[in-house]
Parts: C-alpha cells; sequence; structure tokens
C-alpha cells in the first residue's frame, strides 16, 4: 500500500497537474489529496468519457493529464478513447479501479465487468499495467506510461486493485467552484419563418470572422459541422472532430482551462448536445470565461440523412442558464450569434456580472450544400498544426 502524496507527487515531477473524473471508492485518497492542493487541478465530471474528452483537451494544450474512473466506467469512455484521444494521437494517464477483480468478493454489478476489464483495455488498444503498490515502485511504471505516451501520442492504464492506497482525509469538503446566482436564459427568436432561417453555412462564415487566428481556437463537433467549417475556411486555429459525438464542450473545457490566454469556440450540434448533456452542468461549474459554447440547432442529424431530433422540445439556452453558464442567449437570427462572439472576445462578464463560460443556441435550417468535401488533412497533422499554431508543440 502506497500513500496517495508518494505517487502524487511523482505524477507532478513528470508534469501530470490536471485530474478529471468519476469517483470510486478506490480513488477517494487521490481525489481528496488533489482537492486541497491549490497547484493541482481536479475537474469533477458528469461521466468517465467527459473527463477522458477533457484531458485530451488538456494535451492539445501541451500539458499532461489523468483521468480517472471506476472500470465500470470504461463503457462511458468507449467512444472518446477510441475514436478522439487514439484518432488524434492525445496522450493521457488512466487509472482505472478494478472492482470485480476474480477472486475479490465485490458487488453484483462487477460480476462481469470485473474479468473483462484487461480484455476491453487490450482491445481498445491501451496498454496497462497494475497501479504501484510499493513506493519503489510508482517511479518506473510512471516512466514507463510517460514513454509510451511521448512515444506514440496514445494513453496508457494504471489498473488499480483494492487497498491499493492508503486513506487520505478530506477536510472541508474540497475546493468546488464557487456558486452563484444563476442567469436568466435570453429569448430572441423573431418568429421567422423555417425558409428564413440562416443555414449552418452562414453561421459558421460568421463563427470564422469573429475569431482571429491568432488569439483563438475553434472545436468544431462531428459531422457536417467540422466538414463545412473545413470547407469554408481551413485555417491552422481549427481541429475539426472526427468522433467522440457529445464530447467537443469537454474537450474544449479542457484546451480552455489548461490555456486562459487562448479564447476558445465549441462548436455544437443538437444531436451532439443531447447525447451527452451532463456536460452543460460541468461548463456551467469549471467553465471559464475564455470558453464560448455556440449549439447549431437544426433539429436533425444532419450527417445520417436528417433523422430528426428531439430538439424541439427542448430549450438549451434554459438548460445552460440552469447549470450556471455566465450567459445564455437562443435565437434565430444571426445578430445574436455575432453578439455572443464579440463579447466573447472581449471577455466581459455576463449580463449578471459573473465571469464564465457563454452560451448561444442558434436555430438555423437544415441541409448542406453539394459535394460538400471532407478534410484531407489526417486527424493527427489537424492536431499537431493547432498545437505548433498555439505554441503547445515543437516545430
Amino acid at each position: 500500500m502506497i500513500e496517495a502524496a508518494q505517487f502524487v507527487e511523482a505524477a507532478r515531477e513528470r508534469g501530470f497537474e490536471w485530474y478529471a473524473g468519476v469517483p470510486c471508492s478506490y480513488l477517494t485518497p487521490f481525489i481528496n489529496y488533489v482537492l486541497q492542493d491549490d497547484t493541482l487541478h481536479y475537474v469533477s465530471a458528469a461521466n468517465e468519457g467527459d473527463a477522458v474528452a477533457l484531458v485530451a483537451g488538456v494535451a492539445l494544450a501541451g500539458k499532461r493529464g489523468i483521468a480517472m474512473m471506476q472500470n465500470s466506467g470504461l463503457g462511458n469512455a468507449v467512444s472518446p478513447l477510441t475514436s478522439l484521444t487514439w484518432t488524434f494521437r492525445l496522450p493521457q494517464l488512466l487509472i482505472v479501479t478494478w472492482r470485480g477483480q476474480p477472486g475479490v468478493a465485490d458487488e453484483p454489478q462487477h460480476a462481469l465487468m470485473g474479468p473483462v476489464t484487461p480484455q476491453m483495455l487490450d482491445t481498445m488498444e491501451i496498454p496497462w499495467e497494475l497501479f504501484p503498490t510499493e513506493a519503489d515502485q510508482i517511479a518506473p511504471a510512471l516512466e514507463r506510461a510517460v514513454k509510451h505516451m511521448d512515444e506514440t501520442g496514445r494513453p496508457y492504464a494504471l489498473v488499480m486493485q483494492k487497498g491499493s492506497v492508503a486513506s487520505y482525509e478530506l477536510k472541508g469538503g474540497g475546493a468546488m467552484p464557487a456558486k452563484h446566482a444563476l442567469p436568466v436564459a435570453q429569448s430572441k427568436f423573431t418568429g421567422r419563418g423555417y425558409d428564413e432561417l440562416p443555414t449552418r453555412q452562414q453561421a459558421l462564415e460568421r463563427v470564422i470572422a469573429a475569431t482571429p487566428a491568432e488569439s483563438t481556437v475553434v472545436v468544431a463537433s462531428t459531422g457536417f459541422c467540422g466538414r463545412e467549417l473545413y470547407a469554408i475556411d481551413d485555417r491552422s486555429n481549427q481541429l475539426y472532430m472526427v468522433g467522440s459525438m457529445g464530447c467537443v464542450t469537454s474537450f474544449a473545457l479542457g484546451l480552455a482551462l489548461a490555456r486562459p490566454d487562448l479564447n476558445v469556440v465549441a462548436l455544437d450540434g443538437d444531436g451532439a448536445a443531447l447525447m451527452r448533456m451532463g456536460a452543460f452542468a460541468t461548463l456551467g461549474a469549471y467553465g471559464p470565461s475564455n470558453l464560448t459554447h455556440v449549439l447549431l440547432d437544426n433539429g436533425a442529424h444532419d450527417s445520417t440523412g436528417g433523422q430528426a431530433t428531439v430538439s424541439q422540445q427542448v430549450s438549451f439556452a434554459n438548460v445552460a442558464a440552469a447549470c450556471g453558464y455566465a450567459d445564455a442567449v437562443e435565437g434565430d437570427d444571426l445578430a445574436t450569434l455575432d453578439a455572443v462572439l464579440a463579447a466573447a472576445q472581449e471577455r466581459a462578464t455576463g449580463p449578471s456580472g459573473v465571469a464564465g463560460t457563454r452560451f448561444v443556441g442558434l436555430k438555423i435550417k437544415r441541409g448542406t450544400p453539394d459535394g460538400l468535401p471532407r478534410p484531407t488533412i489526417t486527424p493527427p497533422d489537424v492536431k499537431t498544426r493547432l498545437m505548433r499554431h498555439i505554441g503547445a508543440a515543437a516545430n
């Protein structure tokens, strides 16, 4: 058994200062330790996949991070682990607890996941080893992890058995984001007919015009959103997600937190936002003022044939406001989008005087221009180009 400080401090020496995850009793000592150290950063994610996406954003910023989860949460993390971190080569250290380990009595919900945990990691091509239980095992394990991460750009996992880490007391509840009065969502619908709604292309052109390359990063959700942004203007400050649907906001949050000098714009869609709505609460609690969440809502899964989503029943701005965003507005006019993007560049506080993430939801038409190309630049090259652009990778 080791002490939490022994591992965390050894990890800090190797550049690991960012943590995100969902608690497990095995992880409690680590979380308690990190929460009480002002020089370390812990984000409590809504689910394990969001934690992986957030730490991927930290990696995009050129920093090291750790995603922590119970092995039951590997199911929630499969999408970003297989189509974000693997695809873009964004490394992170995973600490996965081994509930239901064969031969160790546990609860019935772990009876299947316990035996298959090693196979799941192997299937996802994530090398792993058992979490160190002796002090002299810590440095070698971290060195192996860092070596793999640096050589491949992909995750490495430490699988934690029961009783690996001694308890560590949490005093005062830990450092959590300050609670503030919730803003009132603003509705700016003009009542225009469907044929008068703006197109995605018009909205993206406004985003490009309002996001200067030298100071802003634009991260576009998977599907036609990223493809159309690429087709309009392929800039070095843009990244086009090609999978991990619903993870764009958590990914952008990690980048924005790790790089407060940049303005970060997350381009989301209604289908993607509905998939991982827990991220709204995380952005409301932790989202900084250099992050803007833009949701283009056409009420459809446009890139898969136009099947309807349930967004007609949802006010995303009210969801954002209820979750604690600094400002939340929705409408059907490009001027609404322009105003939010302009305020974001100024990093002014919201109408309530609160500094934090802004949200703007824009109703748009369905449809995409004919002959829409796919990016010819590969995901790893998009990542490397962007990291060089923001000074997070060697030229």
